[in-house]
């Protein structure tokens, strides 16, 4: 499988060679990815999957040609047993197969646990692709009373006989990095050869038993020999076992249940006020620029030209504008959660939070990790599908994906607020509680569900995960990592945003025929017309009005609109009238469209605005990692879900 993408800034014809980045997870690839390419990278798919990969411009010398860089998902084994790791399996079979002279592999392994990344090395070895190796954590190897960085390259560089660079991945170590970038370009032109102390590699085979353990023996062999070769000629046969560490005392506490869980739920805790509330004044801001600067400034600019108050304004200020500004305002959110991913992950915590929670999601199959980004989602759905990156198999990741919606966000807290104080003042936090249990429900019974349909291949396999080093994340590797992946949310995902804000303009400017205007923008307008028929669909949900199917449609930008949207069909304004006026106003509309059943109609509402569409930036950020099928699916089956679940609750609320 050839991965295709190039660097940010290579031109045509400036990029000479494709270099695949390959290594087992933790062991500090993407950090390599990170400083050879900066930030002259982009995102893309693996063709004809959902497996993201990283695209890059590395570029050693000034003016020299670049070198396409491409950071594979990390895989233990080219014997892929998921998606992930197939691609990685495919992608350095295809150099192999096209052997055309311009390409090489770099294997990045890791020099504390040597002889379990050269099983790794050893397999892209028996491909016959061109390689070289870059040897990480070799500064921590010298500290358990290893070898010097060079001393240890070197030796294993006579071992099986390709260059090995020593790296530190973390810091810009321009002499190590000229070294593999020499060393990458020499590589096709010197076929890798093994020592001949070095036994052969038995060939792999298909369907037979025996052939396939006699090519299993001969890699750990070949694994055994090398090692071997590492240690003589380093003259350190019996290397004396290093002591308790104090990586090895920090998770006697982390992965104790007893600490490690509420060291858990903290940790979750900071992700979700990280995204709810310190997000929040950074989002102000934004926005109060954008009203005062940008907006102001346009208006003044039109009526300047004689366009103050046209449709022209219109378009401009509530279409365009407005969809720009709330692109803006989830950068702050955006950005916060990719840099706290980024340092869990870089510090080596990621990775004990996940043997921690693994337990709660073995029955959905998953591990531990998808329990994070369904948390966070309960504070809002965008950064919880951003979270879902730190899954390592893209099959996980869609699963987690298609559930984080089902989270109740902070938005739609709003909605249960007004409504539970409107038709339950005296049982509302009760109400409102329920609606989180309802959440919790939901996302158990749909991956339940989802689990033994479309993703019956997801196995609750027992969960291998080599635990990390712990480490300070580097500030300048880390920035860079988030600045990509915001980026890439912008571009991706606020093409999409800015195109359905514009449409809902649209819809409100535009008179229906026939229509008459009416006390508000929706009355008369394309908006109103399509709220009047979508209204009878809910009808037997007991909300079945264009009050309600009004603030549904505009729920779907955003679901705190929803509570503006009913002040606005109801002809109130929160800063004009009372609390009492707005709730009596709210409880004759929910009681006209049900039959004097306003109460149940509000919990069917409520319950249909936890379940349905997530709001459009979610929705963009979906169709961003997942592609159209997967998001437009999952939509269909959400508001169906939530006009069952709206129509079950208000037919038992009327027969209560």
């Amino acid at each position: 499988m050839s991965c295709h993408g190039s660097g940010g800034d290579g031109a045509a014809g400036t990029v000479a060679a494709r270099v695949l980045l390959v290594g087992e997870p933790n062991v500090g690839k993407s950090t390599l990815f990170n400083t050879l390419t900066g930030a002259r990278q982009r995102i893309v798919n693996a063709p004809g999957t959902t497996v993201e990969l990283t695209s890059g411009l590395w570029r050693d010398t000034a003016g020299a040609p670049g070198r396409d860089l491409v950071d594979l998902p990390g895989t233990h084994s080219l014997l892929a047993r998921s998606l992930d790791e197939r691609v990685t399996a495919d992608a350095v079979r295809a150099m192999a197969e096209a052997d055309s002279g311009d390409g090489a592999v770099v294997v990045v392994a890791d020099a504390t646990l040597l002889e379990r990344s050269l099983y790794l090395v050893a397999q892209v070895a028996e491909t016959g692709v061109p390689f070289v190796v870059a040897l990480t954590m070799v500064d921590r190897a010298a500290r358990d009373g290893g070898a010097a960085p060079r001393d240890l390259a070197a030796a294993l560089t006579g071992a099986i006989g390709v260059p090995v660079i020593p790296v530190d991945p973390r810091r810009r170590g321009d002499e190590a990095l000229r070294d593999l970038a020499a060393a990458v370009d020499a590589a096709p032109a010197l076929h890798p050869t093994r020592r001949a102390a070095l036994p052969p590699l038995a060939p792999a085979t298909e369907g037979d038993p025996a052939a396939d353990l006699a090519h299993a023996e001969s890699l750990f062999a070949w694994v055994e020999a090398a090692s071997g070769n590492v240690r003589a000629a380093l003259d350190a046969p019996h290397a004396a076992p290093p002591g308790r560490s104090p990586s090895d005392r920090l998770d006697a506490v982390l992965l104790n249940p007893w600490a490690g869980i509420p060291v858990f739920l903290a940790v979750v805790f900071a992700l979700f006020e990280l995204t709810t509330r310190f997000a929040a004044p950074l989002q102000d801001a934004i926005e109060t620029i954008a009203d005062r600067v940008v907006v102001s400034g346009l208006t003044s600019a039109l009526s300047a030209a004689g366009l103050g108050g046209t449709r022209v304004e219109g378009l401009l200020v509530d279409g365009l504008l407005a969809g720009v500004v709330t692109v803006l305002t989830f950068l702050p959110v955006m950005g916060l959660m990719f840099l706290a991913l980024g340092a869990l992950e870089g510090s080596g915590y990621m990775a004990r939070a996940a043997l921690v929670a693994d337990r709660a999601m073995r029955g959905l199959g998953l591990d531990g990790r998808a329990l994070l980004p369904l948390i966070v989602g309960f504070g809002c759905n965008l950064p919880a599908l951003a979270a879902t990156r730190t899954l390592p198999h893209a099959r996980q990741r869609l699963l987690t994906g298609l559930l984080v919606p089902l989270t109740s966000c902070s938005a739609r807290l709003t909605v249960y607020v007004l409504l539970a104080t409107t038709f339950f003042p005296d049982r509302a936090g009760l109400v409102i509680f329920a609606m989180y249990v309802a959440s919790v429900t939901l996302v158990l019974a749909a991956g339940l569900a989802l689990r033994r349909t479309w993703f019956r291949d997801l196995r609750s396999e027992p969960f291998m995960l080599v635990l990390p080093p712990y480490q300070w994340p580097h500030p300048r590797t880390l920035w860079m990592s988030a600045w990509v992946r915001v980026r890439a949310f912008v571009v991706g995902a606020g093409t999409v945003i800015v195109a359905t804000m514009l449409a809902m303009w649209v819809l409100t400017a535009i008179p229906a025929p026939g229509a008459a205007d009416g006390a508000n923008p929706v009355d008369g307008s394309l908006y109103g017309a399509l709220a009047d028929g979508i209204s009878p669909v809910l009808d037997p949900a007991g909300f079945g009005t264009r009050t309600a199917s009004a603030a549904l449609i505009s729920g779907f930008v955003a679901k705190e609109v929803v509570v503006g949207s009913l002040a606005q069909s109801t002809a109130m304004d929160g800063a004009d009238v009372s609390p009492g006026e707005f709730h009596a106003a709210l409880r004759r509309t929910f009681d006209a469209g049900s039959g004097g059943h306003g109460g149940a109609a509000a919990l069917a509402f409520m319950v249909f605005v936890l379940a349905y569409t997530p709001c459009v930036a979610a929705l963009a950020e979906q169709r961003r990692m997942f592609g159209w099928r997967p998001t437009a699916t999952a939509l269909v089956a959400q508001l169906a879900l939530a006009w069952l679940l709206a129509v079950a609750v208000f037919q038992a609320g009327v027969a209560l």
